[in-house]
């Protein structure tokens, strides 16, 4: 089970950070929230963290300095470590 939790997470890290540079490349600018990419139909849903099984524990990274918005990037929000002993929310 934990095998397949740690694909899916990998897998949805994956697909948001694409999502999340295609957002920019149109807009100029990076999201200012997970909800604004549902907003404007960029995802359908939120995707869930399957580490922490929900959609509201993402951390979310800020846009660098100089660059418009509030999310850069996501991380798991998960306190655990993966099976190779990595924390989730280095991923």
């Amino acid at each position: 089970i934990e095998i397949s939790k740690e694909a899916a997470l990998r897998d949805n890290l994956r697909v948001v950070r694409q999502i999340i540079d295609n957002f920019y490349g149109d807009k100029g600018r990076y999201p200012e929230s997970l909800e604004e990419l549902v907003e404007l139909q960029y995802l359908r849903a939120i995707p869930v963290d399957p580490i922490t099984e929900s959609a509201t524990t993402w951390q979310l990274i800020g846009a660098p300095s100089g660059q418009e918005g509030q999310v850069f990037d996501i991380r798991s929000g998960s306190s655990e470590t993966s099976i190779n002993g990595e924390a989730y929310s280095g991923w």
